[in-house]
């Protein structure tokens, strides 16, 4: 099954708990998100970031835990992020970590994309449900 909708985002640094060499910038920051749509859930969650000195390179990871409503089936799931950055060209992964849904969305599988437009955040998640029909 595939939905989209859009989301708010709130990103608050934290102390990072290492330095990085040279011009390598490390950053960690707490994640807050509010979806809306057929998501509607909130998450809350941590990155860890670095940033090279060639603009247009960096790199994520993160894991957030997503609570509430997808598709009236209430419960919450975690997902886990992979983003890297070539010289501007972006690859980013979100997928639902194996066997973290709870209540009704046990079993729950997928991946999101998220998108950015004339700043605004959206989001489409192409999911499974063992009790979902598509």
């Amino acid at each position: 099954m595939k939905i989209s909708g859009q989301f708010d985002v709130k990103l608050n640094p934290l102390d990072t708990f290492t330095k990085g060499r040279d011009t390598i910038k490390l950053g960690r920051m707490a994640i807050e998100k509010v979806f809306h749509g057929e998501l509607t859930a909130s998450s809350k969650g941590e990155m860890l970031s670095a940033m090279t000195p060639v603009k247009g390179s960096a790199g994520y990871v993160a894991i957030e835990q997503v609570s509430g409503t997808l598709c009236e089936r209430d419960g919450s799931f975690v997902l886990q992020h992979y983003g890297i950055m070539n010289r501007g060209e972006d690859k980013l992964v979100l997928e639902v970590l194996p066997d973290s849904g709870t209540g009704q969305l046990q079993g729950l599988r997928g991946q999101m994309a998220i998108s950015v437009e004339n700043g605004e955040h959206y989001y489409q998640f192409d999911f499974s449900l063992p009790d979902l029909a598509e």
